[in-house]
């Protein structure tokens, strides 16, 4: 074989690699990319020293939508990285090198027969109350550790970023669609963007956690702000509601998941009253159910009619906010 990366379509991951200092100019590495997310090229990496996993950030999304955003969220995705290490270290991939020329670093490989994606356990129906109070606990001491830290807010002051990434293409987009309940959804945008207490990680959604044999961990931080503790709370128990809208005959199990989540991360919430904390995490709520369903990255796995009654219940909601998570938990049958 010819010498140097030889890689299939990914000599730039493996030049960074190379600048990395993970491997040298002249070792041969095999890249494998993988299935995943839409705002990251994502590769097993077989070195001779072994394999690792190296992401790239795309500057434009994998999506329909034109969705664009500068690969430098990449460095803040590392960071959070470090700072998420440091309170919970096995709540995270080990970070093994950063190349922010390309955007890109590289982490420990965890073998997915090892590691399953949360998200595909509770499609299968395979989650268990246990690993929703795991995955609480894990965000409750994360956002717990970053409270109100000033050294945090200046390291992360990645407003517009994480408007490029979250607020527009979420909240603001839905609301372009939807008039009728335009004002609310503008309104959250702004109360979201001016709320500043804890390190966020911004996607903590179930396909970005695995569910590891010493607990859950964590990926995909490129979202990672300074901000609204509640936009995490929100988008983990969104994704529980809409696996309930899709797989109906678990939706009591889905919301005794909630409730465990919610509760195991009640127990670090100490920054803030907690009434306020749950109000603004409810009002969220139905705004970024609305989001996944008329923003620039719908889930996949909604029917037409679930989408539909998702779509009513939302506007419901938005117009009349519960006053807790619980309560519209409750409520949420669509």
């Amino acid at each position: 074989m010819p010498p140097g990366p030889i890689v299939d379509g990914a000599q730039d991951m493996a030049r960074a690699l190379v600048r990395m200092a993970i491997v040298s100019a002249d070792s041969f590495v095999v890249l494998t990319p993988l299935a995943g997310g839409v705002s990251s090229d994502i590769y097993r990496a077989e070195l001779p020293s072994g394999v690792v996993c190296v992401k790239r950030a795309l500057p434009r999304l994998k999506v329909a939508a034109d969705w664009q955003v500068p690969v430098g969220r990449n460095q803040y995705e590392a960071e959070w990285m470090r700072v998420a290490a440091g309170i919970a270290p096995a709540s995270v991939p080990r970070l093994l090198g950063e190349d922010r020329e390309a955007g890109a670093f590289a982490m420990a490989w965890l073998p997915p027969e090892r590691y399953p994606v949360w998200k595909t356990l509770l499609a299968e129906g395979a989650g268990t109350r246990a690993m929703a109070r795991h995955v609480g606990d894990v965000l409750g001491r994360i956002h717990a550790a970053t409270a109100d830290r000033a050294d945090l807010a200046a390291r992360f002051a990645t407003d517009a970023l994480f408007h490029a990434l979250r607020l527009d293409p979420y909240l603001a987009t839905a609301a372009r669609v939807n008039p009728a309940v335009a004002a609310r959804l503008s309104a959250l945008v702004a109360t979201t963007a001016a709320t500043r207490r804890v390190l966020v990680h911004g996607d903590f959604s179930p396909k970005n956690i695995l569910i590891g044999p010493d607990g859950p961990v964590i990926l995909d931080a490129e979202c990672a702000w300074y901000g609204d503790p509640a936009f995490d709370l929100a988008f983990a128990v969104n994704h529980l509601l809409l696996k309930s809208a899709w797989r109906p005959r678990w939706r009591a199990e889905y919301a005794a998941m909630t409730r465990e989540l919610v509760a195991a991360y009640r127990a670090h919430a100490a920054w803030e009253p907690w009434a306020d904390l749950d109000a603004r995490t409810a009002a969220l709520l139905p705004g970024l159910l609305l989001a996944r369903v008329d923003g620039k990255s719908p889930v996949e796995y909604l029917t037409a009619d679930a989408q539909a009654a998702v779509r009513r219940f939302a506007h419901v909601h938005l117009r009349e906010p519960a006053a807790s998570v619980a309560r519209l938990v409750h409520d949420f049958a669509p």
